[in-house]
């Protein structure tokens, strides 16, 4: 069985659209407190609305959208923080939202980071599983820009 190559793209409108209308689903969390606002443009902020979240188990492994939602923001986390960027992967199983890691190969599918982890009924440390997961891609990148494209 051959597999077709995977091809990456800007965001489109559409997509910009989209991951907005689900980090949307996570922000609504915030409430009206100015405090939490203010903390949420912080990476810290954004994963420790995503722990509190998860601490008070609002959404189970039955909940895919919404634990994928929290992807989008825990995604944003990445982005901020590593200056890598959102893109969309295309293949033969249709498109999906990712982070590339600039010069190297490395993806990152974070939409299913924390959803893929509580429908296995494992416990999540955001903050920690952030830290393992940049590390790991930080270093396979520096191996693998070294490597002819």
């Amino acid at each position: 069985m051959t597999t077709a190559a995977q091809t990456f793209h800007k965001l489109s409108e559409a997509d910009q659209a989209q991951l907005a209308s689900q980090r949307a689903v996570v922000e609504r969390y915030l409430g009206n407190d100015q405090q939490n606002i203010e903390n949420y443009v912080t990476p810290a902020g954004k994963l420790g609305l995503l722990r509190a979240i998860l601490d008070a188990r609002l959404f189970g492994p039955s909940h895919t959208y919404e634990l994928q939602c929290m992807g989008v923001v825990f995604g944003d986390v990445f982005v901020q923080v590593c200056g890598w960027e959102w893109s969309v992967v295309e293949d033969e199983l249709g498109r999906d939202p990712c982070i590339k890691v600039p010069r190297s190969t490395i993806v990152l599918y974070p939409l299913t980071m924390i959803s893929k982890r509580i429908e296995h009924g494992e416990p999540i440390d955001v903050f920690a599983l952030f830290d393992e997961i940049a590390a790991d891609a930080e270093r396979l990148a520096q191996t693998t820009a070294a490597l002819p494209s």
